[in-house]
């Protein structure tokens, strides 16, 4: 899947965009709108970025994560090069201490990523200080010309590139979630 993005300070061609790409088959799970003005996403009833991914919580935890697992291994190596785990205790101190290693680094790089924009977004910093609104849609190759098609009848809306779309398997599953729930009494 590819991700393309628009921008445009006006919320009331995204809702007849996102309808629009419904009708022809492009699904909910597909279409975001990031904000600042999450209010205004709300009102319009858009499909929002969740808050959670705004900041860059997930790409900085995984990045703790692989320091954690560097760290922790490092300390099980060092203690079995310095014959540390010949003593009575044997490995479980240091198999416990490699364990919280790698949750101090996974939990400390949450930590900071959630205070940062998220690095798909950083691009779009300024655009969004200045009131205007971020879509991106997530395609196949074949919706390629329907997007095209939609979007020639929006002569404001703007685009800003593309990028890295969210894998097609979560997106079926978000369909498959969501078509069950209405299924459900």
């Amino acid at each position: 899947m590819l991700r393309h993005y628009f921008i445009s300070n006006d919320l009331t061609d995204f809702v007849k965009i996102e309808y629009e790409l419904q009708r022809h088959g492009i699904d909910a799970p597909q279409i975001h709108v990031l904000s600042d003005n999450d209010a205004a996403i709300e009102l319009h009833r858009l499909h929002e970025v969740a808050p959670v991914l705004k900041s860059d919580v997930v790409h900085a935890t995984e990045v703790g994560a692989v320091i954690g697992v560097i760290a922790a291994l490092f300390i099980l190596a060092l203690a079995y090069m310095m014959e540390w785990t010949e003593t009575t205790a044997g490995w479980i101190p240091f198999i416990f201490l490699a364990v919280v290693v790698l949750g101090f680094c996974t939990w400390e790089g949450g930590f900071i990523g959630i205070q940062q924009p998220n690095t798909h977004f950083k691009r779009f910093q300024a655009e969004l200080q200045r009131g205007q609104h971020v879509l991106f849609i997530d395609i196949e190759p074949k919706q390629e010309a329907l997007l095209n098609a939609v979007i020639k009848q929006y002569p404001k809306l703007k685009s800003v590139g593309q990028g890295e779309a969210t894998p097609a398997w979560v997106v079926r599953s978000q369909q498959l979630f969501r078509r069950f729930v209405k299924v459900m009494p």
